[in-house]
């Protein structure tokens, strides 16, 4: 299958509210354009607004009538979240998808987020849990389906349970890896709380394979001034169409996990090309990192304690 070939039906949305972090670019603004071209009314909460209006212009440019309106987030801060899901349950309405796609990668220097988290778990991991405990009464409103973006990087790596915060020996990659495990086995702890108590919510996990993304570009903010290595030999072999992807095809797996009516809950999606790097996208072999559930359930009680998200379970 040629690269220009892959692609995936995203069925009519019309009637649906999903909700997408990460919105304001790359894979998550392409996401936001294809649920509103399939008739989604789509949040985009954002952290930078100019950035998040100009992410609705493009998408009106080309859908004019795209039901898209933008909202207020921070992932690495708690009150911002606390405020998201206030005026979000104000507002009352059911959410049907929830697409957890915003993340950082790999800052050169351990940072914090404002509630002192390291800021890769505190924002990948701590800030989706707490946004999801927050509105989880709308998504249970909604019958939702929730699929959380993990990474290629969780294939291997582990929870530093005696230092989640990496305040001793801080490894950028390490901690990126430990955020993205803690965030898919939240994704799947998720599904199971939700069959053991009747929300009717579905969850599942996707992840992009390697692309062009801004998650290694320049990001003066995070202390990298300059374009990695890594990203501009992912820009070039992308160009060439060399075992990685595109931010086209990247952005599908998720898309799957969320729209297919034939997705699975408790299931992995990722690109089915050599070494899960690229490719169309398909159900993938659970990482062994996210397979242990008493990982899974120590990580959510963690979680509900050091974001004061109690999730109940009626």
């Amino acid at each position: 299958m040629s690269r220009q070939a892959i692609d995936i039906t995203v069925p009519d949305l019309s009637g649906k509210r999903a909700l997408i972090t990460g919105a304001g670019d790359g894979m998550g603004l392409g996401m936001a354009a294809r649920l509103a071209a399939a008739g989604a009314d789509v949040l985009m909460p954002v952290r930078n607004p100019r950035k998040g209006e100009n992410a609705i212009a493009a998408i009106r440019q080309s859908l004019p009538n795209a039901k898209v309106s933008l909202r207020s987030l921070d992932l690495s801060s708690l009150t911002s979240i606390e405020a998201l899901g206030d005026a979000l349950r104000e507002e009352g309405r059911p959410i049907h998808i929830l697409i957890n796609n915003a993340g950082v990668m790999t800052p050169p220097t351990r940072q914090t987020t404002a509630d002192g988290f390291e800021l890769q778990f505190g924002t990948n991991h701590l800030g989706h849990f707490a946004l999801v405990g927050r509105i989880l009464p709308l998504l249970r409103a909604g019958q939702a389906r929730v699929t959380s973006q993990v990474s290629i990087a969780a294939k291997r790596g582990a929870i530093n349970w005696d230092d989640l915060n990496w305040e001793r020996g801080y490894n950028a990659m390490r901690a990126y890896r430990q955020s993205k495990i803690a965030f898919g086995l939240f994704g799947l702890e998720l599904d199971r709380r939700s069959k053991t108590h009747g929300w009717g919510i579905t969850s599942n996990l996707s992840h992009p394979g390697v692309a062009p993304t801004s998650l290694l570009a320049a990001r003066p903010e995070l202390g990298r001034d300059k374009d990695t290595g890594g990203v501009r030999l992912i820009r070039a072999l992308s160009a060439r169409g060399i075992l990685v992807g595109t931010v086209e095809t990247a952005m599908l797996p998720a898309l799957m996990a969320a729209t297919d009516p034939d997705a699975k809950p408790g299931a992995l999606y990722g690109p089915k090309g050599l070494g899960d790097l690229g490719g169309p996208p398909a159900e993938q072999r659970m990482y062994s990192p996210l397979r242990g559930t008493d990982d899974a359930e120590r990580i959510w009680q963690i979680s509900e304690r050091l974001t004061k998200t109690t999730v109940p379970t009626t």
